[in-house]
């Protein structure tokens, strides 16, 4: 699946550009629902990412594109939740990340983008 941090804030996916994060489900792309997370948001303000959102768990692999700086907080209950599931998951800045996309076929691909910090 070709993906691109194309500038801070914006990501351009097999054509497609996305001003905010997204959720790549078994190749389907779809706006990250940040709200169930908004509670565990420190004082840095970044919305981390917890076990409370819609996660793509229907993979064996899962890529956390941690944001341009890579500040994206990941709760630990993420980490657990993929252990318990048998899932590994690489969590590394969203340029990166997206590198690791493109050796993957789209209807493989289960991630989460973020696209600023």
């Amino acid at each position: 699946m070709k993906a691109e941090l194309v500038a801070f804030g914006q990501l351009k996916i097999e054509g497609e550009r996305y001003n905010r994060d997204v959720v790549i489900e078994g190749g389907k792309i779809r706006k990250r629902d940040k709200a169930p997370s908004k509670a565990l948001q420190g004082r840095a303000r970044h919305t981390p990412l917890s076990a409370a959102e819609q996660i793509p768990w229907g993979g064996k692999r899962l890529i956390i594109g941690t944001g341009a700086r890579g500040q994206l907080p990941i709760a630990a209950e993420v980490g657990e939740e993929a252990k318990r599931r048998g899932i590994a998951v690489e969590a590394l800045p969203t340029s990166e990340a997206c590198l690791l996309l493109a050796a993957i076929d789209p209807d493989d691909v289960y991630a989460i983008l973020h696209v600023t910090c």
